[in-house]
């Protein structure tokens, strides 16, 4: 049997198609139908009226940063417990991080939050929210807490394309929101990402940024220094491909984590889904009772040749950031100490998923 892995593409059937497509026009690069189509599938998908197609959720997340103009210095408030990517583009602009723990939610604690913002010597100018392996963050709270304190709300829904809150899809609740599709994600083009706005001022301001920040004239000007952060049509045709089997991967995300919860859930806690929120259940997360079992665990399901890993470090322990600013209270490093995230892929079988869950109790 070959590796599993813990979230491996998994094409659609139309991407080749689309992919040939492209290849016959000859239009490969950058920009293009297809790259308009992913952006207007994208819209449709989530109801934000604003997209931008980008090569990475990282560069969406610096955009994100540039556009409303927070640098040198300024203090930007962050989830802990995150992948760095989450947070590298606050360096990127020289801003000063400010980690916050999460609470039961595995999500951005609002009461720290608070305390965050009441502690800080400057007042903060954007808070980045992530969606932690696609579950909803306290978005309600969140939003309310910002607004009093006219911080911006970045949400890093890299992971959580196919998650809602309210009915709202998670990355158009916020200010700008940006999304991955990088090959472990829930759709991938090999490597992308999506930035999304209802102000259509704020998405104009990051295309301009992300083409180099050329001015619309017939030679090249520039008035400012800009990116080359756009998606080529290649990669674009893959995302209208796969867009097109979203609803499906959800669906089956979903299920492979009822099949793990029913297995395992007496061994563990599985993260929540918090009120009113369905998450895409991107991959099915596990705390053991004990703290270190889950590297046992890892041992054994690597000797299958299967993957798996601990949860996220959390970034306020991140050698890089040491010294940085945080207002934690030991949660985030208590899951780090107990927390696995399981093989996942939505090309999974019900059989392959019982075999990891019977290799997971077999090694405790």
């Amino acid at each position: 049997m070959a590796r599993v892995f813990l979230s491996a593409p998994y094409m659609g059937g139309n991407e080749q198609k689309y992919i040939k497509e492209v290849f016959d026009s000859n239009y490969i690069a950058p920009l293009g139908e297809f790259v308009d189509r992913f952006e207007n599938s994208i819209k449709d998908y989530t109801k934000s009226p604003n997209a931008v197609a980008l090569s990475s959720a990282t560069a969406g997340l610096h955009l994100a940063l540039r556009v409303l103009k927070i640098g040198d210095g300024d203090a930007v408030l962050a989830s802990s417990f995150t992948f760095a990517a989450s947070v590298n583009p606050i360096m990127y602009e020289r801003c000063e991080p400010i980690f916050i723990d999460c609470d039961e939610s595995w999500n951005l604690s609002p009461k720290l939050l608070k305390e965050a913002i009441a502690k800080s010597p400057k007042k903060p100018k954007a808070l980045i929210i992530t969606h932690l392996y696609g579950q909803a963050a306290k978005m309600d709270e969140i939003v309310e807490i910002c607004a009093e304190n006219n911080i911006a709300i970045i949400e890093d829904a890299a992971e959580a394309l196919g998650g809602f809150y309210k009915g709202k899809a998670l990355g158009s609740i916020g200010d700008i929101g940006v999304y991955s599709f990088n090959g472990n994600k829930i759709i991938t083009t090999g490597g992308g990402g999506m930035l999304v706005s209802h102000d259509k001022n704020i998405a104009n301001k990051a295309r301009y940024y992300s083409t180099q920040a050329r001015e619309p004239l017939l030679h090249y000007e520039h008035l400012d220094y800009g990116y080359n952060y756009r998606l080529s049509n290649v990669l674009g045709a893959i995302g209208v491909g796969q867009m097109e089997v979203l609803q499906d991967r959800v669906e089956r995300k979903r299920q492979i984590f009822d099949i793990y919860s029913n297995l395992l859930g007496d061994l563990g806690e599985f993260m929540p889904e918090i009120p009113n929120s369905r998450g895409n259940r991107w991959l099915t997360t596990l705390l053991f009772k004990e703290k270190n079992k889950h590297l046992k665990v890892i041992e054994a399901l690597n000797k299958h040749d299967i993957e798996s890993r601990p949860l996220w470090k959390p970034m306020h322990l991140q050698p890089v950031f040491k010294g940085a600013k945080c207002v934690v209270d030991g949660t985030s490093e208590d899951y780090f100490s107990r927390g696995i995230c399981l093989p996942s892929g939505a090309d999974m079988s019900d059989e392959l998923v019982e075999k990891v869950a019977n290799i997971v109790r077999s090694a405790l």
